[in-house]
């Protein structure tokens, strides 16, 4: 006689389309009951179209059907809101006090080294006015999603993607916003979305401490912010605004990465600080925070984003990153 556990195991396989991802992965999957023979099945149907629900019930039905002493089986729909489902352990915003420092490609790098890890990962792209992340990972499609909410679309790896950039007719459209509707954008990217069950939800800020930031630090529940720099005196002297803004709202801030650090020539086998003697010991002082690593200038890193393929990037500066990330917000959880 079949279990809820054995209910639950032979659904394992069945993918919601546009995600790519399990019943229970996007936490879709609300009741399993098995009683006489027959299983019911509770799902929600949060950012799901009419089709997709009616697809998922028939896969549902016809793979617990196949199970030892099973009958038959019900399938029913639950109404909650991708708030209500979305079940994130750790929110990380990578944030700086100027633009033009590499807060997108730290945000990607970040979630390309976590989910190497094993960690279910995803990425809120919070620069309305300047999304970049749907290029970096090659993204152009359209999310699915219903008049209850918006699925994320994946990247080649699995991480959930979700930007502006993904909604509008081109990526060259201009966001031509005040500061309001923008900050509204970013609520809905959070309360709307059907991101599921994720270990790690990058936040990719926008420049400054304005309206976009102050978003954020106040509606999400922020677990840590990562401070990206590069070492141009005018630069760490902007970022230090960041760093007051992070205490100030009272957010922990997890380490500092600098961006553009050198640049290494291998055939005289050196690094040249194109923009100055490093300052991420400095910088990490001034934060109070770990120094999570030194990227440099590299043409195939470069290569890589502007052709969509950053998870391609493979140096030992991701794998660091990663280790770092993942070790100072367990610190905290």
């Amino acid at each position: 006689m079949a279990t809820e556990e054995d209910v639950k195991a032979s659904l394992e396989g069945i993918l919601v389309p546009g995600v790519r991802r399990g019943l229970e992965p996007m936490n879709l999957l609300r009741h399993v009951g098995v009683s006489d023979g027959v299983v019911n099945v509770t799902l929600a149907p949060a950012a799901l179209m009419t089709e997709t629900q009616d697809w998922l019930k028939q896969q549902i039905i016809a793979t617990a059907g196949k199970l030892e002493g099973v009958r038959e089986v019900k399938v029913g729909f639950t109404e909650e809101k991708p708030k209500e489902l979305n079940d994130i352990k750790s929110v990380v915003a990578v944030m700086s006090g100027k633009g033009g420092v590499g807060k997108s490609l730290v945000s990607g790098l970040a979630a390309v080294a976590l989910q190497r890890q094993g960690y279910a990962v995803g990425i809120l792209d919070a620069d309305i006015t300047g999304p970049s992340i749907p290029r970096m990972f090659g993204i152009n499609g359209r999310p699915a999603g219903s008049e209850t909410g918006l699925l994320p679309v994946p990247s080649r790896s699995g991480i959930e993607l979700m930007s502006i950039n993904l909604l509008l007719p081109g990526e060259d459209e201009a966001v031509i916003w005040r500061g309001p509707l923008i900050g509204r954008a970013i609520t809905q990217f959070w309360e709307e979305v059907l991101w599921g069950r994720l270990d790690y939800l990058i936040v990719d800020l926008p420049p400054g401490t304005a309206d976009a930031p102050l978003t954020v630090l106040q509606t999400l529940p922020i677990t840590g912010i990562i401070i990206v720099f590069t070492p141009q005196d005018l630069t760490t002297m902007v970022v230090r605004k960041a760093i007051h803004m992070a205490r100030q709202m009272e957010k922990t801030i997890l380490g500092v990465v600098e961006n553009m650090s050198y640049f290494y020539v291998p055939e005289i086998d050196k690094k040249i600080e194109i923009f100055g003697k490093s300052r991420g010991e400095e910088m990490a002082q001034a934060a109070g925070a770990p120094f999570l690593g030194q990227l440099p200038i590299d043409p195939e890193l470069a290569r890589l984003c502007d052709e969509g393929q950053v998870e391609r990037y493979d140096a030992d500066i991701v794998a660091r990153l990663g280790e770092a990330l993942s070790r100072s917000t367990k610190q905290i959880n």
